[in-house]
This record gives C-alpha cells, structure tokens and sequence, in this order.
C-alpha cells in the first residue's frame, strides 16, 4: 500500500492574526452536518503517517465525506499546538459539532476512536 501524505495547511504561527483569520476560515467552510477534525502530529514520522491513514479510513467508511480534516504540523508550527494544550502526539481534537473531544495515539482502533469522540456513524 503506498503510503499517503496529508495536505499540511501553511499557517504562520508568527503571524497571530493571520492564524485567526485561518481558523475562522475553517469554521465557515464546514457546513452545519460535517465533522471538524484537527489532527496534530510531530512531523512526517511512521507514526504520524499511520495515524493520518487512520484517520482518513475512520472518516471515509463512517462519515462518507461529511468531514473536513486538518493535519497540523508541531514541528512546523508550535505556537498551534501550545495554544491548544497539545502535550503528547498524534492528537486528535473534533471541534464540530460539539462538545469538543480528544483522543491521543494512533487511532487505529476505530471502535474507541468512534466513542471517545463521540461521533455518530452515518451508516450502522
């Protein structure tokens, strides 16, 4: 299987008000019945891959396209991941719809990720 890379949004972690503008930008894009998923990793390390391709696996088989991700970088932009209290990676955070959950590892259980996210399946 060829290993996947995921499209890392450039931010300007320098730039404060540009990475607003950014996220605000996220949270107008993603229509009212789509998941926001924020997946930090620590480079593009075997680990963060894996976790990626899990990620896109969960999301494609139980979301069909009702999900917007975005992987971020910590290595690229720390003052992201500080601002979000980012202690351990790969770290997944839903911010849509709410509450807003977290799961750190891999995600290669889908089952746990499912609940510990509390996402919804669209087909069960």
């Amino acid at each position: 299987m060829p290993s996947e890379r995921a499209e890392i949004i450039p931010v300007w972690s320098e730039n404060y008000r540009y990475v607003s503008e950014v996220i605000k930008g996220l949270f107008s894009m993603v229509e009212c019945n789509k998941y926001l998923l924020k997946l930090y990793v620590t480079g593009h390390t075997p680990r963060s891959q894996h976790a990626i391709s899990n990620l896109r696996r969960i999301c494609e088989g139980e979301l069909a396209g009702h999900y917007e991700m975005t992987v971020i970088d910590i290595l690229e932009h720390p003052s992201l991941a500080e601002d979000e209290k980012i202690l351990a990676t790969p770290t997944l955070i839903k911010v849509l719809p709410s509450p807003i959950r977290r799961i750190i590892g891999d995600l290669s259980d889908t089952e746990k990720v499912l609940f510990g996210l509390d996402l919804q399946p669209l087909h069960r």
